[in-house]
């Protein structure tokens, strides 16, 4: 929920010395913003709805704002205004919701504590995605005083005659029906049996969560645990939403693993762990390795260009190309038209 920022908003209004240990989990749902992602909102009054809305904001000014979180330091009322709506994202970095005309926008800003260029990472690969043939969020990088910023467009948000119309999510996580400490037990294998009875489209959308996979391992996304998996709810059946934070992971050495099971109990992040979960998707060896043979031959082709778009530097290019991208681990156990040389 990213609590740090709600209680900024809180103690803004009690003063210095608020106790923010005193803070109950209603708290911090009734002072969160109401354009969280998904449907839902939490009102004081069973009958009156009264919107916790920001003012518009300068993706400059929301920069700044996400500076001065990120170091701790108490906001102006202006810049916690507009960094408000971003308090009900979740996930470590600072992030901020902006509306652009007929589009709602995530902005996902870089961190001092980065590694490596991460939102330029996360760039490369979301447009690679795409370019792969996935249902991806669409992206774009720009630069803002001196760093750069990705925007995502939201696609929970959908732009209405007076106003927005909201869609329900569900993440994988509460379809697993599993708690944070949990987490570690939801699997890939588990959410495609949840798919073939509860979502439309039940062997596309196995066909496109096992292409997902694949890109994961491909782009080294290790952190794909089961929040980063979502169904749009029409109040009878799932849908899969687009892909979203597919952010490659930097690694020390080589060997890896997913954040979610794969099959069985098995995680590493190899693609023939992949392709030992391939009946689980409705697939076949054949098959499952055409989608693999597809994607290296997609992100082969795209990669100048992506890199091109996302200005990658030489130091940069090569993390992501010979470190995080088809890093040698990946190909272990593949048969060979299934590996691929480093990306230049």
């Amino acid at each position: 929920m990213g609590a740090p920022r709600h209680s900024q908003q809180v103690a803004g209004r009690k003063g210095k010395d608020a106790d923010l240990d005193t803070l109950d989990e209603l708290t911090y749902l009734l002072e969160s913003g109401s354009d969280r992602i998904g449907a839902l909102d939490f009102q004081r009054s069973p009958t009156e709805y009264v919107p916790r809305a920001a003012q518009a904001a300068t993706l400059e000014e929301l920069l700044h704002a996400a500076e001065k979180v990120e170091k701790g330091i108490t906001l102006t009322p202006e810049l916690d205004q507009a960094l408000f709506h971003g308090s009900s994202i979740g996930g470590a970095r600072p992030k901020a919701m902006i509306v652009d005309g007929d589009r709602k926008l995530i902005a996902k800003f870089s961190s001092s504590t980065d590694t490596h260029n991460v939102v330029k990472a996360e760039y490369v690969a979301m447009r690679l995605a795409a370019k792969a043939g996935l249902d991806s969020a669409k992206v774009q990088l720009e630069h803002v005083a001196g760093k750069d910023v990705l925007l995502v467009e939201r696609f929970d948000r959908v732009k209405v005659e007076n106003g927005w119309e909201r869609k329900a999510m569900v993440s994988a996580l509460t379809l697993f029906g599993l708690d944070e400490m949990m987490a570690r037990y939801a699997s890939y294998e588990d959410l495609a049996e949840i798919i073939r009875h509860r979502f439309t489209a039940p062997k596309a959308t196995l066909h496109e969560l096992f292409g997902r996979l694949v890109f994961n391992v491909l782009c080294g996304n290790t952190d794909d645990h089961a929040r980063n998996h979502a169904g749009f709810w029409d109040g009878k059946q799932l849908t899969l939403t687009p892909a979203y934070d597919i952010c490659p992971q930097n690694r020390a050495g080589n060997e890896a693993s997913q954040a979610m099971l794969i099959v069985d109990n098995k995680r590493m992040s190899t693609l023939a762990t992949c392709l030992e979960a391939a009946p689980h998707f409705q697939l076949s060896k054949k098959a499952a390795e055409d989608i693999i043979e597809q994607q290296i031959t997609a992100i082969q082709a795209g990669w100048e260009e992506v890199c091109e778009e996302a200005t990658l530097s030489g130091v940069e290019r090569r993390l992501l190309g010979q470190r995080i991208f088809f890093n040698p681990f990946i190909f272990e156990g593949s048969a060979e038209r299934l590996r691929a040389d480093e990306l230049a």
